[in-house]
């Protein structure tokens, strides 16, 4: 209808370009649903936009407009509302099309071109292979998703990549931490990883010789000594003393908890096409050579024994170093090597999913993309606050190094997978968010997951009951309800595109929930298995396109649309 609309009002300004009004037709339209049924079905402010090109007030050309503007079997009427906006109401049999329409189309009914030919790269959750994925993870795991579907819905070519960090320091106190567990000390650093995971992975250690790696060590926090140092030197001790072995746990470590996470995420409907590994650009030599590089072309300085990164002339607000006294290269180098490899794999766009807590990062890796020479405008950062979990009103505390936390695995075996994916995209994602299990759980109307999921089963069972063989005549749909779930229809293609182009899945959960809402509210106030076949016939087809844009939308989301509960 929206393509529609524009088309005859490119048609009236024409008109006025021909009587010299206007110096040109824009080739932009912009249509909105209306809010307001009092207000129409849809709505242009195009009077406003192009008063200042016609000399004269909006509401003047608004005249102007609708006086030129063609008649139409889809157009019942047209209105001027406030200072210039033209709201259209449009026929019912123009309405009632959207049924036949999306029942022609059946599943890719919403599905668009907008991003045919253009390629994204999308990283999200890259969450340390140093544990189970926890509930936080889940709400960047559920998001990145569900945005990779929207943006293939509207023909972007979308590959998802999680970068696995399994280089450098954090790696090797996880594998410390599996041999202090192996070796079983009474002593444990305050700065290790305490999960039963770790025991887990110890006990398929074997043949491996146990050492007191405690000797020279300086004292931990808890004995008023400095717990970086204690763990830092707990690692130095382990990988002399274990020598080849050593790489054999540090391996067996990442395999094991990498592995949990690859199946976890499977398990969650979440599919990745590359898995990224930080250690191969150490391999490859591809972090040293970005130092260099930019070493070279004067974006980097030694200071102190180490090399820091001029990010300060990139609006960053300070150097960041990106290879330390001690020869090591700093995570930074890594992103920036990583960043590198990106961009020459020649995609369109890359958008990095990260979690909140990565905000001041943001500027620094920008700095490093344009230093390199790359384009930084092609870089999205998309922040994803960690989700709070509620359980009886209680909030649950959690800390992967500690332990003490509850793992998505955990949450999908307590709410199921479609409340999990539901719920987590169900506010925008640089919003705090409360996850209350109990409602996730809950079987009743104020649980929205399975409210919609209730109204696809509801339309399957009255499809399932229903006999006769009449022939549908869309014209009959002139109930106020009938009328409210039409035009609720006709807004899905359109929820989908914005949801996919500004990155808002919950912009799609809430309009299921409305939509849900109306067949509702349709169903308890119309009969549908009724003795007027044609009538019913109509009806039920009315149903059959709600059923299957109830079906496109929850698989958009990544949410099952059950046919009985």
């Amino acid at each position: 209808m929206k393509e529609k609309l524009q088309e005859l009002l490119k048609q009236a300004l024409a008109i006025l370009v021909q009587d010299g009004g206007l110096a040109y037709v824009p080739e932009d339209i912009r249509i909105d649903h209306s809010k307001d049924k009092t207000q129409g079905d849809f709505a242009t402010n195009i009077a406003m936009v192009l008063s200042k090109q016609a000399k004269c007030a909006p509401k003047v050309l608004a005249e102007r407009i609708v006086a030129s503007f063609p008649e139409s079997d889809v157009v019942e009427k047209v209105e001027i509302a406030g200072p210039g906006f033209i709201n259209f109401f449009m026929s019912q049999g123009a309405n009632a099309s959207v049924v036949g329409q999306i029942i022609e189309q059946g599943e890719a009914y919403g599905l668009s071109d907008l991003g045919a030919g253009q390629r994204i790269l999308l990283e999200f959750v890259s969450a340390n292979p140093t544990g189970p994925l926890h509930v936080g993870h889940g709400r960047g795991a559920a998001y990145g998703a569900t945005v990779s579907n929207l943006l293939k819905a509207v023909g972007f070519e979308v590959d998802n990549e999680y970068y696995v960090n399994d280089a450098g320091r954090q790696m090797d106190i996880l594998a410390t931490s599996v041999y202090l567990r192996y070796i079983k000390t009474n002593k444990f650093p305050d700065n290790g990883y305490k999960g039963d995971y770790i025991f887990d992975i110890a006990k398929q250690i074997s043949a491996v010789e146990k050492y007191d790696i405690f000797t020279d060590v300086c004292k931990d926090e808890r004995d008023g000594g400095d717990k970086e140092k204690h763990i830092d030197g707990l690692i130095a001790n382990c990988k002399k003393a274990l020598g080849s072995d050593y790489k054999k746990i540090f391996d067996l470590s990442i395999t094991e908890i990498l592995g949990d996470i690859k199946v976890d995420l499977g398990e969650f409907g979440v599919a990745y096409q590359q898995w990224f590994s930080e250690q191969s650009l150490v391999d490859s030599g591809l972090s040293k050579t970005t130092v260099e590089t930019l070493q070279a072309s004067g974006h980097i300085y030694e200071k102190d024994g180490a090399l820091w990164f001029k990010t300060t002339d990139f609006g960053d607000d300070l150097d960041r170093v990106v290879v330390r006294d001690n020869g090591l290269h700093t995570y930074f180098a890594s992103d920036i090597a990583y960043h590198r490899e990106k961009f020459e794999r020649g995609y369109d766009k890359v958008i990095n999913i990260w979690g909140a807590d990565h905000h001041g990062y943001i500027a620094r890796v920008k700095a490093a993309i344009k230093a390199l020479g790359f384009d930084e405008g092609k870089l999205e950062i998309l922040l994803v606050q960690f989700a709070n979990l509620y359980r009886h009103g209680e909030k649950v505390a959690m800390s992967t190094r500690s332990g003490s936390f509850v793992t998505l695995k955990e949450l999908r075996e307590e709410v199921g997978n479609d409340a999990a994916r539901f719920f987590y995209i169900l506010r925008k994602s640089e919003q705090h968010m409360d996850f209350d299990l109990d409602l996730a759980k809950s079987k009743t109307n104020e649980n929205p997951v399975f409210y919609i999921q209730y109204a696809h089963a509801r339309i399957c069972s009255v499809l399932a009951k229903a006999q006769g063989n009449g022939t549908a005549d869309l014209s009959l749909l002139n109930d106020e309800y009938e009328q409210a779930l039409i035009k609720q229809l006709g807004r899905y293609a359109e929820i989908v595109k914005n949801a996919a182009i500004n990155y808002e899945p919950h912009i799609l959960a809430y309009y299921l929930r409305d939509l849900a809402s109306d067949f509702h509210s349709y169903y308890n106030n119309c009969e549908f298995l009724i003795e007027d076949k044609t009538l019913q016939a109509s009806r039920l087809e009315l149903a059959k396109a709600t059923k299957q844009v109830i079906q496109n939308g929850l698989q958009l989301l990544g949410v099952s649309a059950p046919e009985k509960m």
